[in-house]
């Protein structure tokens, strides 16, 4: 059952060390400190902790990996997190395992979750999403949290066109979207879900809005709990031409 959701974003830029000097900007740091709260708040009450984030391929992520950002061509050195050696377990209900290190997103939601004080033997699985069958990533999110109190740990952004700094191309389009996108994280409830839901994934793709997968995995979690969740702790910045959202949805007695 899902009792609570901390909902991230897939930057590396949250790691210190990969922004060099600019790593504790103000705009990063509030962030960062943001997610690291959101993460703590969501794996406090759960048995089982899933890392839900954007991949190259629908997989679990098992075995032992190293949450750094190499795969963003940071080398572990120049990161003030420690980078640990995980041993993970396939996640119940989730996608087969694939073998290979988790992609920078996964990497991101494992660091977050590492220092929220959560480690590969308290139930913390990891799973990369790339479909776009809404109705396939909705019914893993009712997988994923079928067994014991689980957390999710969604990681994914919004629009990565938002001006002239912006990684790929400016689109007029990204503001409004945005906006809205981060009202609903922010604010949670009913709401919040429904915005999630229909997210056209065809304009997703279309302004880079890295969580859309991620989030159809968490409104099939909602839905399965049958619970409208209460959101705390909301953020959102758009910092390098990206735009990020922070919050913690808790469900149940957790949201009183």
């Amino acid at each position: 059952m899902l009792v609570a959701a901390a909902l991230v974003p897939d930057t590396v830029l949250l790691l210190p060390g990969v922004a060099g000097g600019a790593s504790h900007a103000p705009a990063l740091a509030g962030l960062r400190d943001a997610a690291l709260a959101a993460v703590a708040a969501a794996v406090d009450p759960a048995e089982r902790v899933v890392v839900v984030a954007p991949g190259r391929a629908d997989r679990a992520v098992a075995g032992r990996v190293r949450p750094g950002a190499a795969a963003a061509g940071v080398p572990d050195h120049l990161l003030t997190w420690p980078v640990p050696a995980l041993d993970l377990e396939p996640a119940p209900g989730g996608p087969v395992a694939v073998p290979g290190p988790p992609g920078p997103a996964a990497a991101v939601g494992l660091q977050l979750v590492v220092r929220a004080g959560r480690g590969a033997g308290d139930g913390l699985h990891v799973v990369e999403v790339a479909a776009r069958d809404v109705d396939a990533l909705r019914r893993l999110g009712a997988a994923l949290t079928g067994d014991g109190r689980t957390a999710l740990v969604v990681v994914g952004s919004g629009s990565a066109r938002h001006g002239p700094d912006a990684p790929l191309a400016d689109d007029p389009r990204a503001p409004v979207l945005d906006d809205r996108l981060a009202r609903a994280l922010t604010d949670g409830g009913t709401g919040g879900r429904d915005v999630l839901a229909a997210l056209d994934p065809a304009l997703a793709d279309a302004l880079a809005v890295s969580g859309w997968g991620p989030w159809q995995v968490l409104v099939g979690a909602l839905d399965a709990a049958g619970a409208a969740p209460r959101a705390v702790g909301g953020r959102a910045d758009v910092v390098h031409g990206a735009a990020h959202a922070v919050a913690c949805w808790q469900l149940g007695q957790e949201a009183r």
